[in-house]
């Protein structure tokens, strides 16, 4: 059987079967560890599981064995959702959202630590047989409760939950856990009525999940929630302050925020707090027709690890890790603008535009770039509606864009992204169409080990 080329092969995903939001990325025996939901045995949304790679260097990955698996009868039997890993005194933990058969919404934060904190690997875990918290507190009337992730501030440990209640209103809640198996419910650290949230989502959910706190090597917060609404289809920012509302609580200040991804195959991300940095990867689902990704045998990838920063007015500054940069071929089979030249299945292109450009990726993605008005416009194949961004105005726009099969991530100025799935047929042949006046252009093929 021909290689499959809409599959990535240098993004994380399994070898076979279902995967979806990221989680618990963790810095460990000198290597990069990254989970991630996965249904071993279908490429469907069920039978959750926590899958496991790892890289000494974010480009190259590695499988390893499945690290959690629901445990009969016990508080995860139903699946081992979404969750972070921190290290609690010498001993990796995995804290993370257990599911019953009847859970209603209403997930449990369980514990699962590493059987031997020596191993590099970390292959083998052990789930602790009673959740750290059992529900939400019931006077909250909460309708969603999971996603715990777990933080640093002011010399203490504290965690987000993301939620939703009964009237509709998304809000993430706060936990005291300096103590990782004693919770103290600590309030609400910010809901959707908060004036700043309102402007820049809007009523778009009635649920934050997945909510992740990181710090700027200048100090600012930002929080990160995707926008459940059953539907999911969005994910949003908050830059801010966090401080203390009382001597036991928290609460978060923000100043702006927008769409954390303009895209629409982009959820769930997760972060990992360096001391000089914040890394961040996301889901993004299948776009393809139904059944296409049964009769594939796969369905779902993250995305390239992303450096997440805030410019000076606050907004955010995403770009592609640059260790993604070794993945390079030696030398650019692109080096100025033109037409007829072929894609391969991967590669890594870049275009500085300094008038109205059209970059057209085959048939199936067409970027318009437009620096006088300071826009990027990707049009999709197969969907109706192009994606528009924003960004400041200037005498040239700065476009990146990676592919890996059908993945592709498109990064502009640093400001905005799009993350979009592109599928080609057995014979398509893409070429590299590019006109515009004064562009500059430059691509490499992606090369060197696939994840294994």
């Amino acid at each position: 059987m021909s290689p499959d080329r809409n599959a990535p092969r240098f993004r994380v995903r399994p070898p076979a079967n279902w995967i979806n939001d990221p989680n618990g990325p963790f810095r460990w025996g000198g290597r990069y560890h990254l989970f991630y939901q996965h249904n071993p045995h279908a490429p469907v949304h069920a039978d959750v599981h926590w899958g496991h790679a790892s890289s000494p260097d974010l480009a190259r990955w590695r499988h390893h064995p499945i690290a959690l698996a629901p445990t009969p009868g016990g508080p995860d039997e139903a699946g081992c959702w979404s969750g972070c890993v921190v290290d609690d005194d010498g001993v990796p933990t995995a804290v993370y959202t257990g599911i019953g058969h009847h859970h209603t919404g209403l997930g449990t934060v369980c514990l699962a630590r590493a059987a031997d904190p020596g191993d590099p690997a970390l292959t083998e875990w052990r789930p602790l047989p009673v959740p750290v918290v059992a529900g939400p507190p019931a006077d909250l009337d909460v309708v969603m409760f999971r996603d715990p992730f777990v933080f640093r501030y002011a010399r203490r440990r504290w965690a987000l939950v993301g939620a939703g209640h009964a009237d509709g209103t998304p809000s993430v809640l706060l936990y005291d856990c300096d103590d990782l198996t004693g919770w103290r419910f600590a309030g609400v650290l910010l809901d959707g009525h908060d004036p700043v949230a309102v402007d820049a989502f809007g009523d778009k959910a009635v649920g934050w999940e997945c909510p992740q706190l990181l710090v700027t090597p200048e100090g600012d917060r930002v929080l990160l929630v995707s926008l459940w609404d059953g539907d999911p289809r969005a994910t949003g920012y908050l830059t801010g302050r966090l401080e203390a509302s009382s001597a036991s609580a928290l609460r978060f200040a923000p100043r702006t925020g927008g769409a954390l991804d303009h895209g629409r195959d982009f959820y769930a991300p997760a972060v990992l707090q360096e001391p000089e940095r914040a890394l961040m990867w996301g889901w993004s689902w299948e776009s393809r027709g139904p059944g296409e990704a049964e009769r594939a045998g796969w369905s779902g990838v993250l995305s390239a690890p992303r450096v997440v920063d805030v410019h000076a007015d606050g907004t955010l500054r995403v770009r592609p890790a640059p260790e993604l940069n070794s993945l390079r071929a030696p030398e650019p089979f692109v080096t100025e603008p033109g037409t007829g030249t072929r894609l391969p299945d991967a590669y890594d292109l870049t275009v500085t535009a300094r008038a109205a450009t059209t970059v057209r990726l085959g048939e199936g993605l067409t970027l318009r770039i437009n620096p006088g008005a300071g826009t990027l416009t990707a049009q999709c194949a197969g969907r109706p509606a192009p994606v528009e961004v924003r960004v400041a105005r200037g005498a040239e726009l700065n476009v990146r864009v990676l592919v890996d099969g059908s993945l592709y991530e498109v990064f502009a100025d640093d400001r905005a992204t799009v993350t979009e799935r592109v599928y080609r047929g057995p014979s398509d042949a893409p070429e590299l169409t590019v006109t515009g006046a004064g562009a500059t252009v430059m691509a490499w093929e992606l090369v060197g080990p696939a994840l294994n």
